[in-house]
């Protein structure tokens, strides 16, 4: 279903459930020249809170370092025009929010 909502939206889907070491990401797509990867969050109602805060600052790392491993296998360098986006989704209604936050780099 969000596979499909971004599609509508004119988004290209270049991969669903995007599996590697550092861990998964929802979708990886292509948007207004951009790379973007999705993190899809659903919740049947705000009972436990909305969707999108479900995305803290430490999964938010997660899909980072997952992101910066599929950039690396697939030769696309820093150059790249990368953004990181939600799908908040709440019953039947679907936010979707860009550039829901930055990069966050490794340290060390």
């Amino acid at each position: 279903m969000a596979a499909a909502f971004l599609e509508a939206k004119g988004a290209k889907i270049l991969e669903k459930n995007y599996r590697c070491r550092q861990g998964e990401i929802d979708l990886i797509a292509r948007d207004e020249g951009y790379l973007v990867f999705v993190e899809v969050k659903y919740r049947s109602s705000r009972d436990k809170g909305a969707p999108e805060a479900a995305v803290g600052s430490q999964k938010q790392r997660k899909i980072c370092a997952v992101a910066d491993y599929y950039r690396l296998t697939h030769g696309l360098g820093d150059g790249t025009a990368v953004r990181y986006d939600v799908l908040a989704m709440e019953g039947r209604e679907i936010s979707w929010i860009r550039n829901a936050f930055p990069h966050h780099y490794r340290h060390g």
